[in-house]
């Protein structure tokens, strides 16, 4: 019996009650998915619920009563072998050996869909991430968010929402023509002008821009200027894609703030917000009345020379989201943006949405990693490209999303390359790579899965493991929920742990000339479950998952 299963029962039992008239409430007051959860004590049961204490006060009966009454219907289900009552009252609910082990078979015939659900079906997400100026290659400040914002994507996308990853491009600015200042005095020989980018990377793009250019160097630099930003801006691109695509993180979206200019949506968004009653003028300037909505200043968005500030920037690109169909806009951004969290609040609740619901901006604390050299490529920072040839892509996305993202994080390198269980990443991997060694082996043997009797995964390490991987599909969805893929890798920790305790204690192929029976037959049905819950998982957080290692 699965935990949608489960719930679906409690639902069925309710409703029976409500039409029996046992518990006087109306039916549409009961939810269409009943919550139930794993006791923290396993002697409690295998499964625990609340639900009676959720609609007690509804029917106008104490919690106890409530389970009683609805521990009576539950009792009869069909693979329920006992329902008790704790506290003021709790659910818990111990299935039949049969009911428990059918979760084997029912994961493997799920196969890559087991643990996605519909908790988020119907939200319509945009979600920012990493958008790092093309000025310069990715480093370690970008890492944290390129990892934990594709490993939230996947939970979301698994747990029904529509979400749309976006890049947002900042190709407008005074920092482009900065940009193109160092290229082109690079281009000459010359020294980087004060205030420019440092890094041989700026050497390479010059030697790119002369490819593509072969006499920029006739021109004057006035006439060089806007042919080397394009051209160089076009290459750093490409770098920040490729090195995004060896992280193994996509975008739907590569959204240009230049090309936001050219339409005009500066102007239209101010219009807009002026005609929503929160644009007003002042000196000269134009001002949007943020401090109506919690802001603690007053914001310019176009200065007394004409020229549109930052903030009119973020109004438009707000509203271009919003005007494209995203009821709910993330935005993930660095330790140092703390104070954009009002000010995109204030533009969410000017243009008329709700900012407890339509907009949500997440913080990330920084990462540091011991011992990592600074790159002689890009002059003062710590390349993602180093990072993924250094330590691999596997090692620095799992260990980037088993922390909260609000939490500082440094990563011990040292740890990171051990082949041993100290090592989260290789932890889990190897307990994949295990079972699927097991599989393979217990097939050379000659066992199959044309046998499962659930009732025979009956052995202690059988119960502990299936639990874990029944508790699966409400980790995921906890995890899109709070926007926390960390639940799930150290849930995929615990699911290791249970199964290498299991491989310890029971085995899949017979010893020596001992026959084959429906015994091993149905646990290569729990092995072959556990491989792919731990790939699923592993696939949620952006990791491969190796059959061999």
């Amino acid at each position: 019996m699965t935990p949608e299963q489960l719930s679906a029962a409690i639902s069925a039992c309710l409703n029976d009650a409500v039409h029996d008239g046992a518990i006087a409430m109306n039916v549409s007051d009961i939810p269409e998915h009943v919550r139930v959860d794993r006791p923290k004590n396993r002697e409690h049961g295998d499964w625990a619920s609340n639900i009676a204490m959720q609609l007690s006060k509804k029917a106008g009966i104490n919690p106890r009563e409530f389970a009683q009454i609805l521990s009576e219907r539950l009792a009869k289900a069909e693979g329920v072998a006992r329902v008790d009552i704790a506290g003021p009252g709790f659910l818990n609910i111990t299935l039949d050996t049969a009911a428990a082990g059918s979760l084997a078979k029912a994961i493997v015939e799920a196969g890559a869909s087991y643990g996605t659900n519909d908790a988020l079906a119907g939200h319509v997400i945009n979600m920012e991430f990493v958008s790092a100026n093309p000025t310069g290659p990715l480093h370690i400040g970008h890492t944290r968010w390129a990892a934990l914002g594709d490993a939230i994507a996947r939970v979301l996308r698994a747990s029904g929402a529509d979400v749309t990853a976006e890049y947002y491009i900042n190709d407008a600015g005074s920092q482009m023509n900065v940009f193109a200042n160092s290229v082109l005095s690079r281009l000459h020989g010359r020294d980087v002008p004060e205030g420019g980018y440092p890094g041989e990377y700026i050497k390479e793009l010059g030697d790119e821009v002369l490819k593509a250019h072969p006499a920029i160097r006739e021109l004057t630099d006035e006439a060089a200027l806007p042919v080397i930003r394009e051209a160089a801006y076009e290459a750093q691109m490409a770098d920040i894609k490729k090195t995004l695509a060896e992280f193994g993180v996509e975008f739907d979206v590569f959204f240009s703030e230049k090309e936001l200019h050219e339409a005009g949506a500066i102007e239209s968004a101010v219009a807009r917000l002026r005609e929503q009653g929160h644009v007003f003028d002042d000196g000269g300037a134009v001002w949007l009345r943020t401090t109506d909505f919690t802001d603690d200043k007053d914001r310019v968005m176009i200065r007394a020379n004409g020229e549109p500030t930052y903030f009119a920037a973020d109004a438009a690109y707000y509203l271009s989201k919003k005007d494209r169909g995203f009821t709910e806009k993330i935005y993930l951004l660095g330790a140092d943006h703390h104070g954009y969290i009002n000010r995109l609040k204030a533009i969410a609740a000017a243009a008329g949405d709700d900012p407890e619901v339509n907009i949500e901006v997440l913080i990330g604390q920084l990462v540091s990693i011991n011992g990592a050299k600074l790159s002689k490529r890009a002059g003062n920072i710590i390349e993602l490209k180093d990072l993924i040839s250094w330590l691999g892509k596997d090692a620095v996305r799992y260990s980037l999303a088993r922390f909260p993202a609000d939490s500082p994080l440094t990563l011990d390198p040292e740890l990171l390359t051990k082949n041993t269980n100290e090592n989260p990443v290789f932890y889990v991997q190897y307990a994949h790579a295990r079972s699927c060694g097991t599989a393979r082996n217990a097939v050379a043997a000659g066992v199959d899965r044309s046998e499962f009797d659930a009732a025979l995964l009956d052995h202690a390490t059988e119960n502990e493991l299936l639990s874990y991987l029944g508790s699966y599909p409400s980790i995921v969805a906890k995890a899109a929920e709070f926007r926390e893929p960390h639940r799930v890798a150290r849930h995929l920790e615990v699911i290791a742990g249970a199964y290498h305790r299991w491989y310890d204690a029971c085995r899949v192929a017979p010893m020596g000339d001992e026959p084959i029976t429906a015994l091993n037959r149905t646990r290569l049905w729990l092995n072959d479950a556990t491989s792919q819950v731990l790939a699923n998982g592993l696939g949620l957080l952006g990791v491969s998952a190796p059959e061999k290692m």
